[in-house]
């Protein structure tokens, strides 16, 4: 007899229908998986065997033939244990197949018939709402984060026998339902720039960053603060749409990162891996392509602390996906591409002894430790980093002041006023924001006046700019003007954008 159940696979971040095809036909005993099916979905056998003889029910010992379709895309995970299971008790008799062509089942059985969690629940629901399903079936731990696509009917189950007897039209399923509209009400970053003594000229760097989306580097000495700002950047950061959102939960679900007890990423991501990491730990990579950092940090924050002491080589595989927003990992059988579109904030010692230009203790590094130091940092990246900025030591009279330094609401105020107009100027556009402006838009939305232009053709000669910087710069002088209030590009506004390209050039080569 032959059974069809529906489930899904995963490639990326996205997610495809599979139909799993159960077919009992009399012969030796044999239970064989065709339809490219990698290791761990090769071992569900041993998993469905033993669930089934465990939850009560009789194992038929015939000829069993399972074929995932489509056949010439390999299959990975363990959410295939249960529509298989329920393949064979659906092809065996023990309830009419009907129910199972309205439905799509994920799960991982355990060997006594309960029900573990999977990885990607978020992305099948999204696959079987564009595929017509009507009825989503997942673990009870994944039933939050299905349960916030619109138009599907989610099902929260804990064991193989509840999901037979639903089927069966004995129980009642267990639908879950989540408002969507609450869960932005909750979580958020903790931390708050009114903490934050003195650094005032760094703030309004970090609010231009924030404002346009633009990356920054921090340059300075060993306890300025270069990581207390940082951590306090999510603070200022618009909150994030439905759309954002969901793209951005759908990385942390196929990677099994959803936070415990969260349906979907309702902040801005703030990553700061340890500088030990590999290139595939931050790209993403693998034998099966999995998300790496840059794509975990997908519409909120890269943090790089002491960006010289990384690896070289893995600094540079951050150049592609800077410019593009994307990563493509590519293998022998398919090629796989993530979202990266983050905000790369990084901070640095001037020297390895941190004290090179602090007017408070000497520096003691020889001119060639500085300039090996330096050159762990290649030109091009450099060239990358929107706004440079110095970090110097904070003065005592800022420490032991007792003035309250400005909350980041009152910051988030003015960054969100600005993303207003910058989503206004681009609703015609792919883009968003200030930093992901093409050459195109460049010229659309960054003209100069002429007393504008001979200003930057000045510091493009003083300071040697590249024709990135040169783009950069303008970029830069977009978002000042926007949080200006100005709907052209100012003498003042080329200024400070350029300022924030020429500092720390000295200290950086």
């Amino acid at each position: 007899m032959l059974a069809k159940v529906f489930s899904s696979a995963v490639i990326g971040i996205d997610a495809f229908i599979v139909d799993v095809e159960v077919d009992i036909s009399r012969g030796l005993p044999n239970f064989s998986t065709v339809g490219l099916p990698e290791g761990t979905v090769r071992e569900s056998k041993d998993r469905v065997r033993a669930s089934i003889r465990n939850a009560g029910y009789n194992f038929p010992y015939d000829r069993i033939t399972v074929n995932l379709a489509p056949a010439h895309v390999k299959k990975r995970g363990t959410g295939f244990d249960l529509p298989i299971a329920l393949g064979i008790l659906a092809a065996t008799g023990l309830f009419p197949p009907e129910p199972l062509s309205r439905s799509v089942f994920s799960g991982e059985l355990s060997l006594d018939g309960s029900i573990r969690p999977v990885q990607g629940a978020l992305p099948m629901a999204l696959a079987a709402r564009d595929a017509g399903f009507r009825n989503v079936f997942v673990p009870e731990p994944n039933a939050g984060e299905a349960a916030v696509v619109e138009g599907v009917h989610v099902h929260a189950v804990n064991r193989l026998p509840e999901v037979v007897e639903t089927l069966a039209g004995v129980r009642e399923a267990h639908q879950v339902e989540v408002n969507v509209g609450s869960l932005f009400k909750a979580g958020g970053c903790g931390e708050d720039f009114r903490e934050v003594r003195g650094q005032e000229n760094v703030k309004r760097a970090i609010e231009i960053a924030a404002a346009g989306g633009h990356n920054i580097l921090m340059l300075g000495p060993p306890g300025a603060g270069k990581t207390m700002l940082a951590h306090r950047i999510p603070s200022i950061l618009p909150p994030m749409g439905i759309h954002e959102a969901l793209e951005t939960s759908k990385v942390y679900s196929v990677s099994g990162l959803m936070p415990e007890g969260r349906s979907l990423i309702t902040w801005r991501p703030f990553r700061a891996p340890h500088h030990t990491i590999s290139d595939a730990g931050l790209i993403g990579g693998g034998q099966v392509p999995r998300p790496g950092e840059v794509s975990l940090a997908h519409n909120g924050v890269l943090f790089l602390d002491e960006l010289p002491e990384f690896r070289k080589h893995v600094l540079e595989v951050l150049r592609q996906p800077m410019e593009d927003g994307t990563v493509t990992i590519s293998r022998a059988h398919t090629s796989v591409s993530f979202p990266a579109n983050f905000m790369l904030v990084a901070a640095m010692n001037p020297c390895p002894c941190g004290h090179l230009g602090d007017s408070r203790k000497e520096c003691t590094c020889t001119p060639d430790q500085v300039r090996r130091y330096r050159s762990r940092i290649s030109g091009p990246l450099l060239d990358r980093m929107d706004i440079h900025m110095e970090v110097p030591a904070v003065p005592y009279a800022d420490l032991a002041s007792t003035q309250s330094a400005e909350p980041s609401a009152r910051i988030l105020e003015r960054v969100e006023r600005a993303r207003a107009v910058q989503a206004e100027r681009f609703r015609r556009t792919s883009i968003h924001k200030n930093a992901d402006m093409a050459g195109r838009h460049i010229r659309s939305f960054c003209r100069l006046d002429r007393e504008s232009a001979a200003l930057m053709e000045r510091a493009m000669d003083r300071f040697g700019l590249s024709a990135r910087a040169y783009g950069r710069i303008l970029k830069i002088a977009r978002t000042v003007a926007d949080l200006d209030k100005s709907r052209d590009i100012q003498p003042p506004h080329v200024a400070e954008a350029v300022q924030y390209r020429s500092t720390g050039r000295g200290s950086l080569g």
